[in-house]
């Protein structure tokens, strides 16, 4: 279960990494930030992912609900935590949506909301860990969609986000 303790370690952490895997082909780890995940209780987590230039996640938990979600300490405190479980993808039209993306703030270019029942928590030392310091966000990716119309963001899906690297389907709406 996440602990008090790991959910404001969680909380205080600028990015997260997220792990997923169908059953053949290709393992991704992708690394997340911005405003986009919430720990909801012990044993659950939403992330909502916004457009980025692959989605393997999204194609391979249509084949295989797993997700690992990972944040280590580039601070002070040497930490490394992770949490195993199962999600189940949203997209906007599904039921469910709204209440879910209303747990986060607004973005165009959010493709999935990522809903993770968690089965295990596990922390490790996070002693080889480097210190980093956070400087700030990139505001890259919000110039990026603040230039781009609702149907350039559904061709820039169409053309890029439809398929995994091992050619799965992702799921993703593009209609």
């Amino acid at each position: 279960r996440i602990e008090e303790d790991h959910k404001r370690f969680i909380e205080a952490q600028h990015m997260f990494f997220t792990g997923s895997a169908a059953p053949e082909g290709r393992g991704n780890i992708s690394p997340k930030g911005m405003d986009s995940l919430r720990v909801l209780d012990a044993n659950r987590i939403m992330w909502m992912n916004l457009t980025g230039s692959g989605n393997e996640t999204a194609g391979h938990l249509i084949e295989n609900p797993r997700m690992t979600l990972m944040w280590c300490s580039f601070a002070k405190r040497p930490l490394i935590l992770r949490c195993f479980g199962t999600a189940q993808t949203y997209h906007k039209d599904d039921e469910g949506w709204d209440e879910r993306a209303a747990q986060f703030p607004a973005h165009r270019s959010a493709r999935q909301i990522y809903d993770v029942s968690v089965d295990l928590v596990q922390t490790s030392c996070g002693y080889a860990v480097p210190f980093m310091e956070f400087v700030s966000d990139r505001d890259t990716m919000q110039k990026w969609v603040d230039g781009k119309s609702d149907q350039d963001l559904r061709d820039y899906w169409r053309d890029r986000n439809t398929v995994t690297l091992d050619g799965a389907p992702t799921g993703v709406p593009i209609a």
